[in-house]
């Protein structure tokens, strides 16, 4: 079966960049900062959600207001910044990217100003017919408001559209304009979405999808 739906969105972080060991270690730090315990890769991909601070407050066993997500959040990200030039893309990045057969774009919860010229280092920018991250000084929140303006500016109804990702989030922010996901990595099999364990199969399932 192929799928009626022609243009593949594309999540960044834990999806096409391969850096989930460097955020569960960046969330480390900033759950050390409030006294907090480590969590292990696998915790962290089966209980990551949005708004992050509900995350974080599960985790941490505390309340998180606006003023302690925000002191979270800029700990976590001086610590992923610090580790960044360490990541690589995926293992399969590329090819998975030159299998879709129609159009792409990306878009990310990272912040637009550092994703723009990340994703040109990586060589990937051609690719996309729009790269968007986020624009707003704090993140957080959920994915969908953002895929919605993403698909808007690009002239995209919901249902022309797959996204790639590897959260919940991702799932539903797709599901919310009338697309739909297919899940990357493990621990998410309960969930009902597809789910691939590489991104060339991620793209083989996408393609099928009704």
């Amino acid at each position: 079966m192929t799928s009626t739906r022609d243009h593949l969105v594309w999540d960044w972080n834990g999806t096409l960049l391969d850096d989930l060991d460097l955020v569960v270690r960046a969330t480390n730090v900033a759950f050390a900062s409030a006294g907090g315990p480590a969590v292990t890769a696998d915790e962290h991909r089966l209980r990551f959600r949005r708004p992050i601070a509900d995350y974080y407050a599960e985790m941490l066993g505390q309340a998180i207001d606006d003023e302690a997500f925000g002191r979270l959040d800029r700990i976590f990200h001086d610590a992923y910044r610090a580790g960044l030039t360490s990541c690589a893309l995926a293992a399969d990045a590329t090819a998975a990217i030159a299998a879709w057969p129609g159009s792409q774009s990306l878009l990310s919860m990272w912040f637009h100003d550092e994703l723009v010229p990340t994703v040109q280092t990586y060589g990937l920018t051609p690719h996309f017919s729009r790269v968007d991250g986020l624009r707003a000084a704090v993140g957080g929140g959920p994915k969908a408001e953002w895929l919605e303006k993403h698909l808007a500016e690009l002239g995209l109804a919901g249902h022309q559209v797959v996204l790639i990702g590897d959260s919940l989030d991702d799932a539903d922010a797709a599901l919310s304009v009338g697309g739909r996901c297919v899940l990357y990595t493990g621990g998410l099999r309960a969930s009902g979405h597809p789910v691939a364990d590489t991104l060339t199969e991620a793209v083989a399932l996408a393609h099928t999808l009704p």
